[in-house]
């Protein structure tokens, strides 16, 4: 059978026979016997290597690992010819040379199967760096040195010294060029494995000076490597790569060979794969960046500065930090900048708002207006210290640069982490000083300057300077309609903050109604929509003045609004304006009623369904104003105009109020029902009604009113169902509307009827709603309830059914209430029998 196809166990057996042979000469010499006994020791070691290689079946099948025995088997029979030559010395410095050629061997070793077990490698690897660091020749020369001095050697012995040594050289240089060729033909054609032996060759003989940058140009070894780049796997490209970083760093020719289109696109790619290789890539490519043509063509290459900014945030430290030294030695060309930014790596292009030249800064500013930026991006643009530099460039450039940053600021305004810097860089006095310029070449920025300002006054801080709202009131008249409608949004904005108290007095007293009341017919439905709502939020805090204010016409215009406006924001408002109006302004009810006011809203809110629940915060504000305007046409001094709104179905809409409004509106729709309910009693009571309702019928009989009662003549909330959406707001969590529904229910048990009343609400479980508010509601609404309770408790049933679960609430009062309701507390103890035993609470 052929050397070649014998099997890897019998190469690994016949390696073994060898060293074992070449211990035993070794240690058999006469001559120079302690170097060679040191030699032999070395020798020994690789034994058992060599079985745990044969044992592991990764290695068998391997044709690199096959190669690298065959180079030891070849290395050992050398050693044995040396140790048996008659002229040992020169043996001895040969056995030098040859030891360090074992020790690259046995790399050979290392590198030939890269998934051997962690056991294994470090014992090759042990090996490996002792046969390298061994120097017999040293300790020749001392013994040769004594032999001298004791006048041993002779000059015919030196004459052929150097000529064995000669030919040795001649030998060992035809052996390297040999070896080389191969590792050449390797890198150029070999396959994965092959490949990886071939650059540790290559690394051997560059490192180890057998050859120069020289040979590495004549033999193209860098685009050689370029190309294996391309198409190899992921563990010979990280070697390719690391090989490359090599050359780089020996030889700035080196990296003129790795400058080119095509080779910076394929380390580019590398940037894409696993963390290892893009370490490796990055570091390559930072350092080929000394070059300006690198830097210059990097940045164009597709994908690059995106897979670089990508990596600034990965795990792997040297590789982000790499990243990011990279990036920053790209960033010196103005379009790798804007690449940066456009990836999400804004640190560049702030730099140049800051330090760059006036057309660097315009460029960039430009740029950013034009980005589709997420919020996120504007946020780090401001946190990066974008603002104060476009400010900068907006209050003291040229146009253009004012143009530019004007643009850049309305962007990043939209950010709400970015309004207090922009507040804090002083723009809203620039911003203003250009709305009242009348400079014909900055009529243009004025538009993007309100929109920003409408923006910057959804912050409290806008309220520092109360002039601020004022100056803007001013400019209403003043502008075009885009610039009306921001300047309408900011002041809307500004009003809307829970502290503008002050800042709306001032707006009222410098004029806003005049100044707003034209706008009811402005035929943009948008301003005239925003004009609205600033209306009705100045008016809820001077309800007189909007009453002196508005005139018939403007009451006749608000509800021709309600009526045909499609937009339900602009309906709201409008009402809204409408409840705000005092109601003691009996021409104002009148000039409502006359207009149609009420057939306009109440169908509307008929209509839907009466279970549902509205989410839309305009749904919401409609049916709040609804209710508004309900509690003015309930009034119960107005029996009359009680009427005309019970046959309109006020009565059937506030109900449904109750079950699908807000808590404000159900806290209106509770006011409305107390109003109407008031005069129950006395409609029931008569025996005939001044206004013409229908004939009784036995279902129309009321227990609390002991009387046919009929919801549009009588008001009465037991047969609207009112009382049981009433209750049912007693018993949920929020508590706005406590006081309101209490004052409805209050109604039931007036002292006329106070026992038929107590006895429909113990029916419809209404006590332990009133028992809940006395634990959780506000003072006002618990001085209600217990009045109320105090009442229901006269009646014995009652009194027995609900007095032992109210009784802790009432003690806990008595202890820490407030002192006006402590005597009602005592009275309600002393009928549940308990005063004289607690009485030391009081």
């Amino acid at each position: 059978m052929d050397e070649r196809d014998r099997s890897f166990g019998e190469l690994i057996s016949k390696l073994q026979a060898s060293i074992r042979d070449v211990a035993s000469i070794a240690n058999g010499s006469e001559t120079e016997r302690e170097i060679l006994l040191e030699f032999g020791v070395l020798a020994e070691k690789f034994v058992p290597i060599l079985d745990d290689l044969s044992d592991n079946d990764k290695a068998k099948g391997s044709s690199p690992m096959r190669k690298a025995v065959e180079s030891l088997d070849k290395e050992f029979g050398r050693a044995k010819v040396l140790i048996r030559s008659p002229n040992a010395r020169e043996a001895v410095k040969q056995i030098d040379d040859l030891t360090h050629d074992l020790g690259r061997s046995l790399g050979l070793v290392l590198f030939a199967r890269l998934d051997i077990s962690t056991e294994i490698k470090q014992k090759i690897g042990a090996l490996h760096r002792e046969l390298m660091n061994t120097n017999f020749t040293a300790s020749q020369m001392t013994s040769s040195s004594a032999s001298s001095e004791l006048g041993f050697g002779s000059e015919s012995e030196v004459v052929v010294e150097e000529e064995v040594e000669e030919e040795d050289n001649i030998v060992e240089e035809e052996r390297i060029i040999l070896d080389i060729n191969d590792i050449v033909l390797q890198l150029k054609y070999g396959d994965d494995d092959q490949l990886k032996c071939a650059l540790l060759g290559l690394q051997h003989v560059v490192n180890g000076k057998m050859v120069n940058q020289e040979w590495v140009s004549d033999h193209s070894i860098v685009p050689i490597l370029i190309n294996r780049l391309s198409e190899g796997k992921q563990s010979s490209r990280l070697a390719v790569i690391r090989v490359l970083r090599s050359f780089a760093s020996q030889d700035a020719k080196n990296k003129e060979k790795m400058a080119d289109d095509g080779s910076l696109s394929v380390l580019v790619k590398s940037l894409a794969r696993d963390v290892e290789e893009r370490r490796e890539a990055v570091g390559l490519l930072l350092s080929l960046s000394d070059l300006n043509t690198v830097r210059r063509r990097i940045g164009r290459l597709q994908g690059c500065i995106v897979m670089l900014v990508a990596m600034l945030n990965s795990e792997d430290s040297i590789g982000s930090n790499d990243a990011h030294k990279l990036l920053n030695a790209l960033s010196s060309n103005t379009q790798n900048a804007l690449h940066m930014a456009e990836a999400g790596y804004f640190k560049p292009l702030v730099q140049y708002l800051k330090e760059g030249s006036d057309m660097s800064k315009v460029l960039m500013a430009s740029a950013l207006s034009r980005m589709e930026l997420t919020d996120q991006s504007k946020a780090s643009l401001g946190e990066d210290g974008a603002i104060n530099p476009l400010v900068k460039m907006f209050s003291a450039g040229k146009l253009e640069a004012k143009l530019s940053a004007l643009s850049a600021l309305h962007d990043l305004s939209s950010s709400t982490e970015n309004i207090q810097r922009l507040v804090s860089s002083g723009i809203v006095g620039y911003l203003l000083q250009l709305l009242f310029s009348v400079t014909s070449v900055l009529m243009t920025l004025r538009e993007p300057a309100s929109a920003i300002l409408a923006r910057i006054a959804h912050s409290e801080s806008a309220l520092v300077n109360p002039e601020v709202a004022q100056q803007m009131l001013s400019l209403l008249n003043l502008s075009s309609p885009k610039i009306q409608r921001h300047l309408l949004q900011a002041l809307n904005s500004i009003a809307a903050h829970p502290s503008a108290s002050k800042v709306k007095r001032k707006m009222r007293e410098k004029g806003a109604f005049q100044l707003l009341l034209p706008f009811l017919t402005e035929s943009n439905t948008k301003i005239r929509t925003d004009a609205l709502k600033l209306l009705y939020t100045l008016s809820k805090d001077s309800p007189e003045e909007l009453g002196e204010q508005l005139g018939e016409s403007h009451l006749f215009t608000l509800v021709s609004i309600t009526a045909t406006s499609i937009s339900m924001i602009e309906k709201a408002a409008a009402v809204g304006i409408l409840s705000n109006i005092p109601i003691a302004d009996k021409k104002a009810t009148d000039t409502m009623k006359r207009a149609n006011l009420l057939p306009i809203l109440l169908p509307a809110k008929s209509s839907s369904s009466a279970t549902s629940t509205s989410t839309d915060q305009a749904e919401l504000w409609w049916e709040e104003s609804i209710a508004g305007v309900l509690i003015r046409f309930t009034t119960p001094s107005d029996k009359k105009l009680q009427h005309f709104s019970a046959e309109h179905g006020a009565i059937l809409s506030l109900v449904k109020l109750l079950s699908s409004g807000s808590p404000l509106a159900r806290a209106r729709a509770a006011n409305a029902l107390a109003q109407l309910s008031q005069n129950s009693f006395s409609l029931a009571k008569s025996k005939r009604s001044r206004w013409l309702c229908a004939s009784p019928s036995s279902d129309a009989f009321c227990e609390v009113h002991e009387s046919f009662c009929k919801v549009k003549c009588t008001f009465c909330i037991v047969k609207a169902g009112a009382v049981a959406p009433l209750i049912h707001v007693l018993e949920g969590k929020e508590r706005e509307a406590d006081e309101a529904v209490l004052d409805a229910i209050a109604t039931l048990i007036q002292d006329e009827n106070c026992e038929n009343g107590s006895n429909y609400l113990a029916k419809m479980s209404g006590v332990p709603a009133l028992i809940k508010v006395l634990e959780s509601g506000n003072v006002k609404a618990q001085e209600k309830a217990l009045t109320m309770l105090e009442k229901i408790f006269r009646i014995d049933e009652h009194r027995l059914k609900y007095g032992a679960s109210a009784q802790m609430v009432l003690i806990d009062l008595a202890q820490s209430a407030n002192s006006r309701l402590k005597s009602t507390v005592a009275r309600i103890l002393a009928q549940l029998e308990l005063l004289q035993i607690q009485s030391s609470y009081f």
